[in-house]
């Protein structure tokens, strides 16, 4: 099993929209909602890169993704905002004996925070890859560390970008939509919610 982090385990996108905006504020610049989604699923320093040139800032894509991510890190010390069934299903693939990993482009600092609840066997991070979502190279880092062939995982994510990353790894994938709507493909199978979802049941409906 290979678990996205944001907007798919935890509810962090809007935790990550207020920092932006946030930032835009220091910057005299008003940030738009359409903004905010417009990041969701991408790789960092493109997220870094985005907002330097919407802002026009004189920081560093790097700067701005440091600001950035020292926010979202304090505010998971404080408190997880669990999606809903997420904690349930990866206990009972624990539970079942089933290797999981997290595959974020978050660092490593925001990934801690929330790994450090759950059973996850490796993860990997955005600060740990050359490549971002949509490349496939963390989601084969990530069934690599896990002794696993890509076509023996199902990977859980919930945007368009995110699910690009992980078919093209080989992974089967399992989309639940939060945020951003997924355009439909072959390739993934959707559910509403992570809520009432078993590993029996997903195994059945692969």
């Amino acid at each position: 099993m290979l678990w996205d982090l944001d907007g798919t385990l935890v509810d962090t996108e809007p935790v990550w929209m207020a920092a932006e905006r946030e930032l835009a504020d220091e910057h005299g610049v008003d940030w738009s909602h359409d903004d905010g989604l417009a990041l969701v699923g991408l790789a960092l320093p493109d997220s870094g890169a985005y907002i330097q040139g919407r802002l026009e800032s004189t920081l560093s894509p790097a700067e701005i993704v440091d600001y950035l991510v020292e926010r979202v890190a304090a505010q998971l010390a404080e408190s997880v905002p669990w999606r809903p069934g997420a904690v349930e299903l990866i206990t009972a693939f624990a539970a079942a004996g089933v290797p999981q990993a997290l595959v974020t482009m978050s660092y490593a600092s925001i990934a801690s925070a929330v790994a450090q609840h759950l059973p996850f066997a490796a993860v990997v991070t955005g600060d740990a890859v050359v490549e971002g979502k949509p490349h496939p190279e963390a989601y084969l880092t990530a069934a690599a560390l896990l002794g696993c062939e890509p076509s023996a995982c199902l990977a859980i994510e919930d945007s368009g970008t995110g699910a690009a990353s992980a078919m093209a790894a080989g992974c089967e994938v399992l989309v639940i939509p939060h945020l951003v709507d997924v355009a439909s493909e072959s390739r993934h199978f959707v559910e509403d919610t992570l809520e009432g979802l078993t590993p029996e049941l997903l195994w059945q409906r692969r």
